[in-house]
């Protein structure tokens, strides 16, 4: 790029002295102007010389070499000149543009971290991060990146965690605490254990995301590229019709028609909508990810302006899910013995709830007792503990085992349990609504979301009662995951024409409704691996309120993409008809193209400041 502007500079110091100061000589007058032109545009030439060999044609090379060797032809040498020297005037400031509209999604490969300080005996060796494996311990010095998705065993510190969730505020670290890789070290020496390899690490899924989003083109894009590839061919049929037929009609020189259908070619140049619309998303996806929010391409993006329907997963989106007992209730038994039955019968579930229950019962769990363990994902399970058959789980698991039990007056979930056939009583588990899913779902209703919905496994009572806390327009519980992605079905159905459907989650079980909405939105911070690759969009932290933000970044792009279409097709056309009735000179064809397209990618890097 610097080689190209040194060359323009010259050209335009020697063009426009060649026209303050007319080379005198006994040559051709047309010289000094020729060998300006192919300074300044002989790699155009060349490049539409070699596209014609391989058979592309209609270009935007073609058009600009076709239009200024015909000014030559017909005398107009300044003319001829001032074309190919400002449409690579255009081509310098499309590409500065590009590259920064790029720089937002480059900066994120700055998170690949150079090595990892891996412990070799009573030393520290530095090493890739991709030969670290989990369980590893791995020393973290101040100023330094996480290299891997690690635990804290030692030290205390405070990490920069803006460059994976687009938040200013550092966290503090303590031993115990999960780091994801990305973010920097600010101060103490960290000790860590390794969880994940570095080819499952956050840092290594979002530059996966990040090369994924480059190639995923929106309809928008396709269109424009389908159009130019008619568009061009036409506009070079018509240049011709209007360079022979009036003439020949009206028996008039061919001269002043030819020029008119040069003009016509140096307007028609489809650069302002070739380069400006994809800059456009380009800018988005950067401005998006620079907030935390990772969109997977263009497609992505232009979905996303258009969702009228949002769809929540409760537990782990709108609530924290960490789940907490908060009451006991044996029923014929006590309750510490309540207690330690349903921690046994869920000792072999990784459900939270299950993880909850032992951590309560914080006694360690005999697993030669239970025999005959089987879970009913979104239900329950059965077991023999001690040789008796045991059921626990929630209302619905227990009306289809006849067992009768007492009622919880309670939000929160309630997990039953029985005896050989008799109910002993119940546990209330508590997971606390996330402090922003309120302000979150105001947010979506401002922005005018046609309707908000919650899907929840929880009875349908307690789903409904925290969907009028939060004031969600349809509540629907009791869903297993297989019923969750036939409701988002049915809800697929009543969504209004044109518009799309969200569905908001962040566990496991969500990931076949994340991929069967027309987007899926990941909480990719605390999200599961499933989930993140079944999502369009991952948010790298777990507030909601972020869904808001990523529809706004989203409308505020695709607005701009189409203010671009609407610019360069309205002006050109203008300019066009003004060239071909006798109004518009080469001069204003050439800052009419150039103009048009500075104005366009102007406007296209609106979209990086999000």
């Amino acid at each position: 790029m610097k080689a190209q502007l040194i060359r323009i500079i010259v050209a335009l110091f020697l063009f426009g002295f060649f026209l303050l100061f007319p080379f005198d000589s006994a040559g051709p007058s047309y010289v000094p102007f020729l060998f300006v032109y192919l300074l300044a545009g002989g790699d155009v030439l060349l490049r539409a010389g070699k596209n014609i060999l391989k058979g592309y044609v209609f270009d935007e090379n073609f058009l600009m070499s076709i239009a200024s060797i015909g000014a030559f032809v017909i005398g107009e040498h300044p003319e001829g000149v001032a074309v190919m020297l400002f449409y690579q005037i255009g081509e310098l400031f499309q590409g500065y543009a590009v590259d920064r509209s790029k720089r937002n999604i480059t900066q994120l490969m700055d998170l690949r971290p150079d090595h990892a300080n891996l412990k070799e005996g009573d030393t520290f060796r530095k090493v890739d991060p991709a030969v670290v494996k989990v369980g590893d311990i791995i020393l973290l010095k101040p100023g330094e990146r996480v290299p891997l998705d690690a635990t804290v065993i030692d030290g205390f510190s405070t990490l920069d965690m803006a460059a994976l969730t687009g938040e200013s505020a550092p966290k503090d670290v303590a031993p115990g605490d999960e780091i994801m890789s990305g973010c920097v070290n600010l101060n103490g020496v960290l000790t860590l254990k390794v969880v994940r390899e570095y080819s499952q690490s956050t840092v290594s899924r979002i530059l996966e995301l990040v090369e994924y989003a480059s190639s995923k083109k929106a309809k928008t894009e396709r269109f424009i590229t389908r159009f130019t590839r008619y568009y061009t061919p036409v506009v070079v049929v018509f240049a011709v019709l209007l360079a022979t037929l009036p003439p020949l009609l009206l028996k008039e020189p061919f001269d002043p028609w030819i020029y008119r259908a040069l003009i016509f070619l140096v307007v028609s140049c489809p650069c302002a909508l070739v380069i400006s619309v994809p800059m456009s998303f380009f800018g988005g996806i950067g401005g998006a990810s620079r907030r935390g929010i990772l969109v997977k391409g263009a497609s992505a993006i232009e979905a996303l302006a258009k969702v009228q329907t949002v769809v929540f997963d409760k537990t782990g989106t709108l609530t924290k899910g960490v789940f907490q007992v908060t009451q006991i209730n044996g029923s014929g038994i006590s309750d510490e013995k309540l207690l330690e039955i349903a921690a046994h019968a869920e000792s072999l579930s990784n459900h939270p709830i299950a993880a909850s229950l032992k951590e309560a019962y914080g006694k360690p769990l005999d697993q030669v007792r239970i025999t005959e363990a089987e879970e009913h994902a979104g239900k329950g399970v059965t077991l023999k503990l001690d040789g008796k058959k045991t059921i626990a789980g929630n209302r619905r698991w227990m009306q289809e085992n006849g067992i009768d039990i007492l009622q919880s007056a309670t939000l929160d979930t309630t997990v039953h349990v029985a005896v050989e056939g008799k109910y002993v009583g119940y546990i209330v588990i508590g997971d606390e609504i996330k402090p922003d899913s309120s302000a979150a779902i105001k947010k979506l209703h401002r922005l005018g979301v046609e309707r908000i919905v919650m899907l929840t496994g929880d009875e349908q009572e307690v789903a409904k009662e925290i969907g009028s806390l939060l004031e969600v327009d349809q509540v629907f519980g009791n869903l297993l995951p297989d019923g969750k992605v036939k409701k988002l079905e049915e809800l697929l159905i009543e969504t209004t024409s044109g518009a799309t459907l969200a569905f908001v989650g962040d566990g496991i079980n969500d990931a076949p409704v994340l991929a069967r909405a027309d987007i899926g939105i990941a909480m990719g911070a605390l999200g599961s691996d499933a989930a993140i690759e079944a999502a369009d969009v991952v948010l790298m932290t777990d507030e909601p309120g972020k869904v808001g933000e990523a529809i706004t970044i989203s409308r505020k792009t695709l607005r701009i993409a189409k203010e671009n279409i609407a610019l360069a097709l309205g002006v050109k056309a203008a300019v066009m008809i003004l060239g071909a009735i006798g109004i518009a000179s080469m001069w204003a064809a050439v800052f009419a193209d150039v103009g048009v397209t500075f104005l366009a990618v102007l406007n296209a890097l609106r979209a990086l400041r999000q």
